[in-house]
């Protein structure tokens, strides 16, 4: 029987790594914790709570896309968040909407890849 115990982590492709590091840190405000390099590609890992987000350029066979699966970063104040975002001039493709459980919109990285950002409204998991 397989059990999953954790999410090792999850993962984007990006073609240009100096822009999109430029992005998941200078936007997103989110800090390296691992640096692999090789042959000129790389793998940047940041650590967010018990789980890591992944940017790489080594596979020319793994393409950004925002019509794949994606990640939704939680944020402590949504309103700010998206005030920060609409600053930096992220391309916002589903703004900002509420349901009966949380506040969330789609952004993109430059590569196109799908950025959910999200707020849990008090009560809810």
């Amino acid at each position: 029987m397989l059990k999953v115990t954790e999410f090792a982590f999850t993962g984007y492709s990006v073609t240009d790594m100096p822009r999109a590091r430029a992005f998941y840190e200078g936007v997103l405000n989110l800090t390296p914790a691992t640096v692999f390099d090789h042959d000129g590609k790389g793998w940047i890992e940041y650590e967010v709570g018990p789980h890591v987000l992944a940017i790489t350029d080594m596979s020319a066979d793994w393409k950004p896309s925002k019509d794949g699966g994606g990640v939704a970063l939680e944020v402590e104040d949504f309103d700010e968040a998206m005030k920060w975002l609409r600053e930096k001039g992220t391309n916002i493709y589903m703004d900002a909407f509420e349901s009966p459980v949380c506040h969330m919109a789609l952004i993109t990285d430059p590569d196109g890849n799908s950025i959910c950002i999200h707020k849990r409204k008090p009560g809810h998991h």
